[in-house]
């Protein structure tokens, strides 16, 4: 299969036929992320099918190689994602497409990895800009269940008060029968966290919906926290390596000290024991989501940026 054609000989025009990914394409796309080793939150199919629902985000094969891109003004395409030999050609011919489209190329997600291998292919041709607000938490995953030490030791403290408080609370997997109770939990959050009158808060819901929805089919794995009788908190993720889980959703009730705490170490320990590291995404720019993500000690950030032309 491929999203390239190049017209024959009467023709030199290049056409690369990009399309939003489907339920259907999970397969095909999965095969060529797992083909080569990455951390970061956005590299998995169930990140791309969510949020391709609300951004403009569509995907094409070249020469056997994943190419993504988001298509606006500029034309910013994700690394390739394949066989190592076949990367520059691939670049080349999207730099040529662009320069026959009349388009500025750019490529985002870029890790510094990444850009160390473009400088190679490219020596002193691209220059990249990171964003910080775009560097996503990488965690030890035993220290996020254990909480051990003093660093750890309000978070320990939280959750041991919710545990006083909720003397009945459980942890439960996400499946057919408790879904519905989350459905419902998220709709009061987004309804307590004013979710309608901000758009990016209202993708975000929507996209956790669909998560919900569609958990089985995008292989995401989902736990809950019951106290009371009732859902106070939910999580879904998936392994974005062989060793690394990504924690795509979490909510929790603001109003329930220890919640979050609780719905983070609980789920780790119940879905994600096997996994050496837990990337909890980034922190949009947000102060008192970095605070709160600073406060888990994260053991590195991936940094993410746009390499441009110099």
């Amino acid at each position: 299969m491929s999203g390239l054609r190049v017209n024959d000989r009467k023709r030199d025009h290049m056409e690369l036929n990009f399309r939003k990914p489907e339920l259907a394409d999970r397969d095909l796309i999965q095969k060529y992320f797992s083909a080569q080793k990455s951390r970061s939150c956005e590299m998995t199919f169930a990140n791309l099918y969510l949020w391709a629902r609300h951004y403009k985000v569509e995907y094409t094969i070249v020469e056997d190689m994943l190419v993504f891109c988001y298509p606006g003004k500029t034309m910013d395409f994700v690394y390739p994602k394949g066989r190592k030999e076949n990367r520059k050609k691939v670049l080349d011919l999207l730099m040529e497409w662009c320069r026959e489209n009349q388009k500025e190329f750019r490529l985002t997600l870029i890790t510094p990895e990444q850009f160390a291998e473009l400088e190679e292919m490219y020596p002193g041709k691209f220059v990249i800009e990171y964003y910080r607000d775009s560097a996503d938490y990488v965690y030890e995953t035993e220290k996020l269940i254990r909480l051990s030490g003093k660093k750890y030791h309000g978070k320990k403290n939280h959750i041991n008060r919710f545990m006083k408080t909720y003397p009945d609370w459980t942890y439960e997997t996400i499946d057919d029968h408790n879904v519905e109770e989350c459905f419902q939990m998220a709709l009061d959050w987004r309804r307590e966290n004013g979710c309608e009158e901000d758009p990016e808060k209202n993708a975000e819901m929507c996209v956790t919906m669909n998560a919900l929805r569609l958990r089985e089919e995008l292989d995401l794995r989902g736990g809950l926290i019951r106290a009371g009788g009732k859902v106070v908190a939910f999580s879904l993720g998936e392994p974005v390596c062989d060793d690394t889980m990504v924690v795509h959703i979490e909510k929790a009730y603001a109003d329930i000290p220890g919640a979050y705490p609780m719905i983070n170490q609980q789920y780790l320990m119940h879905e994600a024991s096997g996994y050496l590291y837990v990337n909890r995404e980034e922190d949009t720019g947000d102060p008192g989501l970095r605070q709160a993500k600073l406060s888990y000690h994260p053991v590195f950030l991936i940094e993410k940026g746009i390499a441009s032309f110099a």
